[in-house]
């Protein structure tokens, strides 16, 4: 799985679940400010990547991101231990 994959992914999930328009959702787009996504959101969007990519996914990682593009960064490790 590619970080292309892992950012189509988060996109579809933003779109539908978080309704969030497609063009918004850009690799340097801002959780918080951009997004408008709170720390519920960002809860809801690791329990549907975990949907997604198999295994635990630590929540912890989560804490210092920013960016749609630190998601697909800190998500990335997961999706390649189940290619592995």
């Amino acid at each position: 799985m590619t970080k292309d994959d892992i950012f189509n992914k988060i996109k579809e999930i933003l779109s539908k679940e978080f309704e969030i328009a497609e063009s918004d959702i850009t690799p340097n787009a801002l959780l918080n400010t951009d997004l408008d996504l709170d720390s519920i959101d960002a809860i809801d969007l690791i329990v549907k990547l975990r949907d997604f990519i198999p295994g635990k996914i630590d929540p912890e990682i989560f804490n210092s991101v920013k960016t749609i593009q630190d998601v697909v960064d800190k998500i990335y490790p997961y999706a390649q231990e189940i290619n592995a």
